[in-house]
């Protein structure tokens, strides 16, 4: 079996990773150690053709040039099958257009009991599938490759001899929200929320897209052809009143030209 795994990791890390006994026990999923000072030797369930298998054994790890090579065998915990396997772990810079590196494995193995009754192709998917977790498991929290920065053609800020020119420089200016003050004055008394009206034309505006209130359509009479039709006592009230200015304006100018005209006789 071959199977390959790229992380965007050091190469070096990855070594150094790979030599330390206690990180590949605890990346390795499914493996639980014996208690003791050997992390290698334990237990470790294999999930197989939608079945689960547990293996009681050790593993041994031996660095070699460019990588590592991983051995390993078991017994079923219940029951009588055994599994024996070889692996090795080329670790090597990736080359491709995003640095990393490429970790190759390429393995045998041997197995009868409840693992031996599964076909090639099952058997095979489980060993990728364990490979894949395991690798995901040694690289979370390795320190990743450095960002290079990004540099934009006319926004660099230098020229052809490397200087950066003063006319093409961009000032950047940062703001810490933190330190920005907002003055918000809060009334403390009720004399004072009271004083808190709107200004006229934000209250026009809202009563002319809100239209009338409540309190004015529950007491102010309707308006236009809704409107109710005066009462007889009321027109007949208003015609007279109408009348009775202008006829009360014609005495009062009538007895001053009388009094004048008295006056002049006597």
């Amino acid at each position: 079996m071959e199977h390959e795994v790229f992380v965007p990791v050091l190469a070096e890390t990855i070594r150094q990773a790979l030599a330390d006994p206690a990180r590949i026990a605890a990346s390795l999923p499914g493996w639980q150690p014996d208690p003791g000072e050997d992390v290698l030797t334990g237990r470790l369930r294999v999930r197989a053709g939608g079945s689960t298998i547990t293996y009681r054994g050790s593993l041994r790890v031996t660095e070699r040039a460019g990588g590592f090579s991983v051995e390993g065998d078991g017994a079923e915990a219940r029951g009588t099958g055994t599994v024996k396997f070889s692996l090795g772990v080329l670790v090597e810079e990736a080359d491709q257009a995003v640095p990393g590196t490429m970790l190759s494995f390429t393995g045998t193995a041997t197995a009868d009991g409840r693992l031996g009754t599964f076909d090639g192709p099952a058997r095979e998917t489980a060993a990728r599938r364990l490979l894949d977790r395991f690798t995901a498991e040694l690289t979370a929290g390795l320190p990743g490759l450095p960002e290079e920065p990004d540099v934009v053609d006319g926004l660099d800020g230098a020229d052809e001899s490397g200087e950066p020119d003063p006319a093409e420089e961009i000032a950047l200016v940062e703001v810490d929200l933190n330190e920005v003050e907002v003055e918000v004055e809060v009334p403390e008394t009720a004399a004072e929320l009271d004083d808190l009206e709107p200004p006229a034309e934000a209250a026009h505006a809202r009563r002319t897209m809100i239209g009338r209130s409540a309190e004015e359509v529950d007491h102010a009479p309707p308006r236009g052809r809704y409107a109710p039709a005066p009462s007889a006592a009321t027109t007949s009230t208003t015609a007279t009143l109408r009348w009775a200015a202008p006829a009360a304006a014609v005495l009062v100018a009538s007895a001053v030209v009388v009094g004048r005209v008295l006056r002049r006789r006597r």
